[in-house]
Formats: structure tokens, C-alpha cells, sequence
């Protein structure tokens, strides 16, 4: 073994440390934005970040122009400085026939522009999608980002440095040790689908908390034009930008530039820069039809707007020999979609009910062909919606359609009204039933209060009544309950009781025994609770829990509705009831108040719907404080249900036992009152028989529920303290 020191390691210095940090750094962002694969959490990015930062503030002179922290901007400039293209940013020509024939159409000139004959081999095209955001060109001088300018006219465009390097997609430097003396790299700076909605989420954020310079954007193209357009960098950093490369302009020093449009592109992506890798190298006139096609069928999954396709002839020999004609090249094209936004013209406002009761004001339009086919109405979504993009009748107005969404109105054009309509403001009756119309607090819809009454809301008021955990009509299905909508059979739920065994027998796939057995299904529904039937009415935010809550206080319809809208429950008498907060209370007192609604109840209660019923704890706690006893027949009491019941299901035995006031638990005590034990009962009779806690069969639950009373005379064995 030596005996010779051990020289130690010298510490890095402070110009190797930054370097080390820089490049870490730079590692980290490409990860992160351009292979969306993140190496190390936020945490762990922004302490290094710090370091950097640190370190460049005690040491200034380490402070170089592709360093991470240079990303965040600087002051903001007072006006943009024109920057000349060295070589003219051109535009590409659209092919204007957006079918097969198009793709067809280019593949035919260039060859003949080729002089290629049928004989000859297809040309190999590089396809590569048209993106629909704002074109940048980068200037990078051995390997370092020294500007970034827009296309401008083509000739001259503008810089906007200080903008683009808040892009975290688009690298300082290139990451290559040989980078080219020049080199251009031209591309789209974009926004994302996502990112955008959540901007405009913020905006909207602003703008409800009184930020009068805060505004909502139209469409993704816009916001990123808007942002890289900004004096001021910290306004572009707000929002989150993103870039693909697709071209180059002037290009010095790459003497091994590679021969294809193809292999350039590698190229840039292996330096760091971000490459769509939704491209394709084909060959030949159908091979491009096949990827318009797949990309169409694919353009609304897509993360980011398009709006087509391009196709370039793949050699960059090819394309020096073919040159450009009046300005556009002649080796490519884009090969649109249907537009997805076009301008057209408000004709009126009308206002639509859907099926749940809510409202939605719809722009009758001028017909116009957007995203693939004629469109003659969109949505305005809601009063606040349509007030905040101030669309008027006459307007002229930007309409959207992608895909299979239903169209709307993106903006107005107010600068082009001509007349003087009023601002859109909701109905405060219903169109359709002619119902109170409210929009709660808190909320952006307005609704139709007439629920059981609005030919609009039938459908769905006829499902939710029929429901297992309402009526439970067994057979009562959705195609049925079609088909009596559009016969015109049924006009309020009342008349669900009204046909007989041939009219249910009428309808098709419906047979004499299914239709018997449907008119049994509801004559056993006539027979439920307060709660049940409560559900059953679909009143709005009243579910399964709260509408047990409302009959055990109230315990009889009556005192709930009054007998006359003017006698119904008020919001303060609601406001008692435990979990019944504001809005649910406005929400079953306004039910009560619509003379609609009231006529249906009475209708059912008419043909036989009925529910036994009690004082309900308002009416106990009042008599308790004036020296009464009564109270609600199975108060205190706690029953549990096993096994199978015939005559009726656990389910609607359980809501009629709560009605009665009894605590219907799912596990077996000593302080439970007794069990009701059905067909197959399992281990909770065990434990009843266990515990000597006092076991019933359906016959003696049957007998309870016709007579409450009548539970001590059941119970001979009842335990002490019950």
C-alpha cells in the first residue's frame, strides 16, 4: 500500500458551480416542457432555481443570456422594435377544396412542375399539421437565442424577445456542442385547449371579484397573439404559452444540414427544440388523403386548435428546384378543415327549457356554414353569459363549432351594430308552462319552477317519479315513458293513474300481461310514505335524506303545503328542519307557492296515492311545550330489518317505519326495541336471540304498521328501559 497523501478534490468553483446549476436546469425544463415527462418535483426544480439565482446576485459576471433565471423578463418596453427578416417569412398557399381532391390537385402540379409522367415513381411529402396560433421565427447564433421576432408582413415583423423566453418550451441554448454559425428556427407559438380554459377560469375569477380590467378571451389563437403582443414580459409569463418548430429561414454554418424536411426537423427536436411528432413521411397523392383523413377524424381529441394540414415535398433539393410562384412557395400547401368559427348575424333570442328545468337563452342565426355544416342557432349558455359578451338582436357575431359540440356564440362584434337592442335579460315566467322562473344564489341558471306540470321537464319528472327510491313503479322504463310523451298519453304524473290495461297495451313491445302488470305496479305505488312520495316530486336539491327530514318534521302533507300557497310552509319554518339550509328551503317553498305544481298533488292524491301520516315533530315539540303528550307513535323506538320480506321490500318498510318515528338501524344491541325477521334471515336474528332482544315476523310488522299503538302488546318480552 502507498504512503503517499491523498491530494484532495479542489471545491468547484463559482463558475464551474453555475455552469453545473445551468445545466441541471436546462435538463430539468426540457424534460419538463418539451417531453412533458418531469425529472424532479417543483420543490426540487425552484431550490436549484434559487441557488442559481443566488449565485448570480453575489456574482454578477456569471450571469450569461441563456441562464434559467433570464426567463423570468424585464422591464417592460415602451414600444416594439421592427426586425427585418433575412429571409421573407412567407405564407404557404391554401388549398381552398377541402375533400380528397385537394391533396389530389397538389400532388398533380408538382409533378408537373417535376415534368414527372404517370410512369414515375410518387413523391415523397412530409405531412405535418397547420397549427392555429402565432408564427415566431427564433434566431439562434452559435447555439445561443439572441431574438425572437414576429412574421409581421413577411418582410418586416417585430421583437419579441423579451416575450418568448417566458416560454418554458423554447430552449436559451441549443443542446448540441456543434451548433451552426446562424440558424433560424420558424415555428407556432400556441396555447393549449386546457391551459386556455383555465386562463379564462381566472379571468372570470377576476372579473367576479370586481376586476374591472380583467377579461375573457375568445379563443386559444387570440390569448397567445394577445400575450406574445405585450410590452410588458411579466404579462406573457401570466400566461401558458407553448411552441412547436416546423421551418427555418436563414440557416450558416450547418455543413451537415441534413437533406430532407423531415431530418431537419429531427434535427431541431434533438436539440431541444419541440417537434410535433404528429407528422408523417409518405408517398404519393393518396397517402396524404390518408392523413388528412386521420387527422380530421382525430382534429377535436387533438390537445390544441388546428385548422389543417400541411404538405411539403420532403427533399430540400426538390424543393429549390421547384421555387415559388407570386410569393408562396410551390413545394407546399395547406389543406384546410371546415372552419370551425365564422361570422354571422343575431336574428332573435329565443329561450329554451331542457328537461331539468333550466333555461338557456339560444341565438337564432343568420344560417352559416361552420365546422362542417349549417348552422342556424347556438347557445348563448346563460343570462350572466350572454349579458357578459353583450350579444344583442342584430348583432354581428362570432359563432364556434368543433366537433360534435353543440354551437355557440364565442363574441359580439359591437363596433358593427347598427341597431339599438336592448341587453338580454331572462323571462320571469317560463315560456313553455308559463311557471315562475328563479335563479338561485350563488348560481349562474335560471329554472322553471313547474316542475310537475312543464311539458318540457315531463320526461324526466315521469322517470324520477317512477324510481326505485321513489314510487318504485317496476316496468316503468325510459323507452315507455317515450313513447307516452310523444302519443301525447300523459300531460302531468297524475295521468300515469289514469290508463288503463288496453291504453298501456297500445304502446309497442307491450303486451296484455305487461301492461297488467304495470297497472299493478302503480296501483301498489298508490300505497307509500310522506317521504317517498316527497322524493317522487322532484323538487330541486331535495333528495332522498332531506325529504325523510321534511316529512318527519311536518309529518302530514297539510302542514307542509298549507291549504292554500299563501299557508305553505315558510323559508324560516323550512329553516328549522336539521341539514335544510337556505337554499333548500327558497328551493321547497317556492315548489309549494307554483298553483302547478299544487293541482298535480291533488290530482294524485284524487286517484289514491296516500301515505299514513302523524302530527310530525314540529307539531309534537309544540304540544310538549304546552303540557301534551303526543308525539309521534314509534318515537324512541329502534327496529332492525334481516331478511327477506314478501309483502313488502325492506326498502319501503324502512320509510314507513321512519314516518311512524322509529330509528331503523342496520345493527343489533341491546338497546334495540325488536326485530323484524323476514324469509332467509342470517346473522342479526342470531345476535337478536343472542341478546334476548324481542323478534317479529312480517305479519306482526304488517299489524304495526296499520296500528302503532299496538307495539307493547307485541312485545310481551320487551327489555328493560324500552
Amino acid at each position: 500500500m502507498s504512503d503517499a497523501p491523498t491530494t484532495p478534490t479542489a471545491a468547484p468553483t463559482a463558475i464551474e458551480t453555475a455552469a453545473q446549476l445551468r445545466q441541471q436546469l436546462q435538463q430539468w425544463e426540457h424534460a419538463y416542457y418539451v417531453l412533458d415527462a418531469p425529472l424532479v418535483p417543483d420543490a426540487e426544480f425552484d431550490r436549484v432555481f434559487r441557488q442559481l439565482q443566488a449565485l448570480e446576485a453575489a456574482h454578477p459576471e456569471l450571469r450569461t443570456p441563456d441562464s434559467p433565471t433570464q426567463r423570468v423578463g424585464g422591464q417592460a418596453l415602451e414600444g416594439f422594435t421592427p426586425v427585418r427578416h433575412r429571409i421573407p417569412m412567407l405564407s404557404i398557399r391554401t388549398e381552398t377544396d377541402i375533400s380528397a381532391e385537394g391533396a389530389r390537385a397538389f400532388d398533380a402540379r408538382v409533378r408537373k412542375e417535376l415534368g414527372l409522367g404517370p410512369e414515375d415513381p410518387p413523391i415523397e411529402y412530409q405531412a405535418e399539421l397547420k397549427f392555429d396560433g402565432l408564427a415566431i421565427n427564433l434566431r439562434y447564433e452559435n447555439g445561443l437565442l439572441v431574438q425572437a421576432a414576429t412574421r409581421g408582413d413577411g418582410e418586416t415583423g417585430e421583437d419579441v424577445t423579451h416575450n418568448v423566453r417566458t416560454i418554458g418550451q423554447i430552449p436559451m441554448r441549443l443542446a448540441t456542442d456543434a451548433p451552426p454559425a446562424v440558424v433560424e428556427v420558424r415555428g407556432e407559438v400556441y396555447m393549449r385547449r386546457d391551459d386556455f380554459e383555465a386562463l379564462n377560469n381566472r379571468q372570470r375569477q377576476k372579473m367576479a371579484e370586481g376586476d374591472k380590467g380583467a377579461k375573457t378571451f375568445v379563443n386559444p389563437r387570440n390569448a397567445a397573439a394577445g400575450a406574445i403582443r405585450q410590452l410588458d414580459p411579466a404579462i406573457a409569463r401570466q400566461r401558458p404559452l407553448s411552441f412547436y418548430a416546423y421551418g427555418w429561414g436563414e440557416i450558416t454554418g450547418w455543413a451537415d444540414q441534413p437533406a430532407t424536411q423531415a431530418a431537419t426537423l429531427d434535427a431541431f427536436a434533438a436539440w431541444g427544440l419541440p417537434v410535433s411528432a404528429e407528422r408523417r413521411t409518405v408517398q404519393g397523392a393518396e397517402a396524404l388523403i390518408a392523413f388528412h383523413q386521420d387527422i380530421g377524424a382525430r382534429r377535436d381529441a387533438l390537445p390544441f386548435d388546428i385548422d389543417g394540414v400541411v404538405y411539403k415535398v420532403n427533399r430540400l433539393l426538390l424543393q429549390r428546384d421547384l421555387g415559388f410562384v407570386s410569393r408562396e412557395p410551390r413545394w407546399a400547401v395547406a389543406h384546410k378543415y371546415p372552419a370551425q368559427e365564422e361570422l354571422t348575424t343575431v336574428q332573435e333570442i329565443d329561450v329554451q327549457v331542457g328537461r331539468t328545468g333550466k333555461l338557456t337563452p339560444v341565438a337564432k342565426l343568420a344560417p352559416v356554414f361552420v365546422g362542417g355544416v349549417t348552422v342556424t342557432n347556438a347557445t348563448l349558455h346563460n343570462e350572466l353569459e350572454a349579458q357578459r359578451k353583450d350579444v344583442r338582436v342584430g348583432d354581428t357575431v362570432i359563432v364556434r363549432r368543433a366537433g360534435d359540440v353543440i354551437p355557440e356564440v364565442v363574441a359580439s362584434l359591437p363596433e358593427k351594430r347598427t341597431g339599438d337592442a336592448p341587453v338580454f335579460t331572462m323571462p320571469a315566467t317560463c315560456p313553455v308552462c308559463d311557471s315562475a322562473v328563479v335563479r338561485e344564489e350563488g348560481e349562474a341558471d335560471h329554472r322553471c319552477t313547474g316542475g310537475l306540470f312543464c311539458p318540457a321537464q315531463r320526461k324526466q319528472a315521469v322517470l324520477h317519479f317512477a324510481s326505485r327510491r321513489a314510487m318504485d313503479v317496476e316496468g316503468l322504463g325510459e323507452k315507455i315513458v317515450d313513447q307516452l310523451i310523444a302519443r301525447n298519453r300523459i300531460r302531468t304524473l297524475a295521468d300515469l293513474y289514469r290508463l288503463s290495461v288496453d291504453d298501456w297495451a297500445a304502446l309497442e313491445r307491450m303486451g296484455q300481461r305487461s301492461a297488467h302488470n304495470l297497472v299493478a305496479a302503480l296501483a301498489q305505488s298508490k300505497t307509500t310514505t310522506l317521504a317517498r312520495f316527497l322524493f317522487a316530486l322532484g323538487i330541486r336539491h331535495v333528495g332522498e335524506r332531506t325529504a325523510k327530514d321534511v316529512a318527519a318534521h311536518f309529518g302530514n302533507l297539510a302542514a307542509l303545503m298549507g291549504q292554500t300557497p299563501e299557508q305553505a310552509a315558510s323559508e324560516e319554518q323550512l329553516l328549522t328542519i336539521h341539514d335544510v339550509g337556505p337554499v333548500v328551503a327558497r328551493s321547497i317553498h317556492t315548489f309549494f307557492q307554483q298553483p302547478h305544481n299544487r293541482e298535480v298533488i291533488a290530482e294524485l292524491q284524487a286517484l289514491g296515492v296516500h301515505w299514513s301520516e302523524s302530527e310530525g315533530k314540529a307539531a309534537a315539540s309544540a304540544n310538549a311545550e304546552a303540557g301534551s303528550a303526543a308525539a309521534l307513535p314509534l318515537a324512541g323506538k329502534t327496529i332492525v330489518l334481516t331478511g327477506t320480506l314478501t309483502a313488502m321490500g325492506r326498502d319501503a318498510a324502512r320509510d314507513q317505519l321512519e314516518a311512524l318515528g322509529a330509528k331503523v338501524s342496520g345493527s343489533v344491541s341491546k338497546k334495540t326495541t325488536c326485530v323484524i325477521a323476514g324469509a332467509e334471515a342470517g346473522s342479526k336474528l342470531a345476535k337478536a336471540e343472542e341478546l334476548g332482544v324481542p323478534v317479529l315476523d312480517e305479519a306482526a310488522l304488517l299489524h304495526l304498521l296499520q296500528a302503532p299503538d299496538a307495539l307493547p302488546a307485541l312485545l310481551p318480552a320487551l327489555p328493560d328501559g324500552q
